[in-house]
């Protein structure tokens, strides 16, 4: 008897005829190896174990990205699960806290605060592809997970924990947290932007001193934590220290993320002071430390100069380094923070007997003065100052 035709497809097993009393020549698939039966027996045995009723469970950051992988690669930064556990372990004791997550991105971090043992997450995230995975999350931790499709930039937080969870600002901390693995893009704006609240006690802060946990780039969390003296010293070192204990945690390389960013990541832990160390508005002391580290590497009364206008500007710049007893030869980097409280004291007591002072833009004013120079004509235009050219 002839032998049936072999099939040759790419992925198939090859087929032989094997002899049956009910018909000759049947095709039978050729029998598996043992370790290929163990294999099957495996599968086998977890597809049933998949298929028993029972407490849901949540379904792993591969399994999701498999699920809802995006078309494209994503912006948010995935992480090993043991450097997602660091970052929740940084945050404190989160049993039974209210814990709101910044970009939770495929879930990694979420997966680590919801072991925790949380009692409430919110989770707040821009990329619409996300959605389905942190659903599957929220799916199996019924009634713990709130997602809240929105960019946090412009969401309100005044209304988002239980009222039952507010402290007066001179007690503990609240049992709220905020942890956050986030895109660099926004990282600085949003930082400012909470700072802001800290300093108003709104915002987040409505509830206390709530603390975050927060992913930055190495060179921002290195400016956040700079000293007097340090070449990362920077207007950021100055606006959060002076309201916030903030810890530069640990760095996490590079190569951890998926997709893999150019650079290493800081993860910094900040607690609002109960106490300011600059007691004055936010925007004052805004004010006062931008226009410093205008020419950070410059002697520091270049940088107050901008505070003025034009007509009186040196005699006010010395009038204000006198009175807040700051060298004015000292580089702004080198400014410690009760030279910054003196520097903004006695700005704010000038502002006080001049208010136009506070409204003054420095900026605007070089801005007027370009538009005059351009209304006389290309050739009586003035040269460009220094002033312009450094900024």
């Amino acid at each position: 008897m002839r032998s049936a035709p072999q099939l040759s497809l790419p992925g198939w097993r090859p087929l032989r005829p094997v002899r049956n009393s009910g018909a000759a020549g049947v095709l039978l698939r050729a029998p598996l190896s043992a370790g290929e039966a163990g294999r099957e027996k495996v599968r086998a045995s977890a597809a049933a174990e998949h298929s028993r009723p029972g407490p849901a469970r949540l379904s792993s950051v591969r399994c999701v990205r498999r699920q809802h992988s995006p078309p494209r690669p994503v912006p948010a930064l995935g992480l090993p699960r043991r450097a997602d556990d660091k970052i929740v372990k940084q945050a404190g004791e989160l049993k039974n806290a209210h814990v709101c997550e910044v970009g939770p991105g495929p879930g990694g971090i979420t997966r680590s605060i919801l072991s925790a043992g949380v009692e409430q997450l919110i989770l707040i995230e821009k990329d619409a592809r996300f959605i389905p995975g942190l659903q599957m999350l929220s799916e199996a931790a019924p009634g713990k997970v709130r997602i809240v499709h929105g960019d946090i930039l412009t969401y309100k937080m005044e209304k988002t924990f239980p009222k039952h969870l507010k402290k007066n600002w001179e007690d503990e901390p609240p049992d709220i947290h905020i942890i956050g693995n986030l895109p660099f893009s926004v990282s600085t704006p949003l930082i400012i932007k909470w700072l802001e609240n800290v300093s108003k006690r709104d915002g987040p802060f409505i509830y206390g001193r709530t603390q975050m946990t927060l992913t930055f780039q190495k060179e921002v969390g290195e400016r956040l934590t700079a000293n007097p003296g340090s070449n990362q010293r920077s207007r950021l070192s100055i606006m959060a220290q002076h309201l916030c204990t903030v810890e530069n945690c640990f760095v996490i390389p590079g190569q951890a993320f998926v997709p893999k960013p150019e650079v290493d990541v800081a993860v910094v832990h900040f607690t609002p002071l109960v106490q300011p160390k600059i007691q004055q508005p936010f925007e004052l002391v805004e004010k006062v430390v931008q226009s410093v580290f205008q020419f950070r590497r410059k002697y520091c009364f270049r940088g107050i100069e901008t505070l003025f206008p034009e007509n009186g500007r040196l005699k006010r710049t010395e009038q204000l380094m006198m009175t807040a007893d700051v060298d004015p030869t000292l580089r702004p980097f080198q400014l410690s923070m009760s030279q910054f409280r003196n520097l903004c004291n006695a700005y704010r007591k000038m502002c006080d007997e001049d208010p136009s002072l506070f409204v003054f833009n420095y900026r605007e004013e070089l801005r007027q003065k370009k538009m005059t120079g351009n209304v006389l004509g290309s050739t009586d235009q003035p040269e460009q100052t220094e002033e312009e050219n450094q900024l």
